[in-house]
């Protein structure tokens, strides 16, 4: 959960977003050692007055200034692809869930069990009980079991959405038409809030998504009162 003033990420729940954290600090380090040098040749061009004439016409320098950046663009393609790869890759979900956009709220569909399908609104700021965050509550929450592969089939119906959790490393588009797909697992159990990340109309502000992980003898239990409810 975010909190006010902060710079950095949210903790990371799934093994991705804490890929995405290791790469996060190793291209901004890359960054800081290169903001560092470029300002130090600035300083120190502006303050010296001596000028050597061969570096206008020296091969070598040429030679380090074209390699050295190609180096450094290796350096950060590298992980990249591998988080990207990573991101993509499904390994026999345990559990399947659709998740629709619509204006303004989702549909969530647990498509290995029949009929367990709800609707989830944000909880209106009057009817907010106590403790639960304003605009971010939801009548129903998508509970997941944790530690287990979750694959996400994410659509809209009719406008443009984005299905977006920042602690567990997720933010897909939902597409009138097409089904986009993601894959995480939850490393602990918790309860995560996200938004919408596509401005999708005038109620865009209002479209929270909550999941919560338990454990999954829990998450068994929840399933059989929906499903006999």
């Amino acid at each position: 959960m975010a909190h006010p003033f902060q710079l950095g990420f949210q903790d990371a729940m799934s093994p991705i977003m804490e890929e995405l954290h290791h790469f996060h600090d190793h291209t901004l380090m890359i960054v800081f050692l290169i903001s560092t040098l470029v300002l130090y040749i600035i300083t120190l061009m502006m303050t010296t007055k001596l000028t050597y004439t061969n570096t206008m016409n020296a091969q070598e320098v040429e030679m380090i200034w074209t390699v050295l950046p190609a180096i450094v663009l290796i350096t950060i393609a590298l992980p990249s692809l591998r988080v990207l790869y990573l991101m993509d890759e499904i390994n026999n979900p345990h559990l399947t869930i659709k998740a629709m956009g619509h204006q303004w709220y989702w549909t969530y569909e647990y498509t290995d069990y029949k009929n367990l399908e709800f609707d989830s609104y944000m909880i209106p700021t009057q009817n907010l009980p106590n403790g639960h965050f304003r605009l971010l509550e939801v009548d129903h929450r998508v509970v997941m079991p944790m530690e287990s592969p979750i694959r996400m089939l994410i659509s809209a119906e009719d406008v443009l959405d984005s299905w977006a959790i920042p602690s567990l490393g997720v933010k897909v588009d939902a597409v009138p038409g097409r089904l986009n797909q993601s894959t995480f697992i939850m490393a602990r159990p918790g309860v995560f809030y996200g938004q919408c990340s596509e401005i999708c109309g005038a109620n865009h502000s209002f479209m929270p998504i909550v999941v919560e992980s338990v454990p999954l003898k829990h998450f068994e239990n929840w399933s059989s009162l929906m499903l006999s409810s």
